[in-house]
């Protein structure tokens, strides 16, 4: 059976050329779902939760500091990533939804946030700053000295 036909919960997930995370680290569990589905929404357990428990050499640290801040309220106390979804009548879709965010919020903590090179402000536009100062200061200076004598 190839990668495609396993169903999605036995499906190892694929983040970059770099970073496959295994099937095997995922948790599933499904449960009755409070959204749409009318009359099956009784019946059917669509919701679907993701627990995934990440082993210590599946990302890098750096990349691992980085979601960890992204990840807040996702994260519980012992390290352990629990993402849930409900919006789809199906579970199956609820497992690609819960796939798909977990996908998107490890490729934005792949990337480095660019560092902020300091920059100085140009003699010139401190000159200019300080002569309009200035010249506000003149307008108002000259609007309090009339003598109407």
């Amino acid at each position: 059976m190839s990668e495609s036909e396993k169903s999605p919960t036995a499906r190892s997930l694929r983040i970059s050329s770099g970073l496959v995370i295994p099937a095997e680290q995922f948790h599933w569990s499904f449960a009755r779902s409070s959204g749409p589905g009318g009359q099956n929404v009784n019946k059917v357990n669509s919701k679907a939760t993701l627990r995934w428990i990440p082993e210590p050499d599946t990302i890098p640290p750096a990349v691992w500091a980085r979601f960890a801040d992204m990840a807040g309220r996702y994260l519980t106390q012992d390290g352990h990533l629990v993402i849930q979804s409900q919006e789809h009548r199906d579970s199956i879709k609820n497992v690609e939804a819960c796939r798909s965010r977990l996908r998107t919020m490890l490729q934005s903590a792949l990337t480095p946030p660019k560092r902020r090179i300091k920059t100085r402000p140009s003699r010139a536009s401190q000159q200019r700053r300080l002569d309009n100062k200035r010249k506000a200061s003149d307008k108002k200076r000259m609007r309090r000295q009339r003598n109407f004598d």
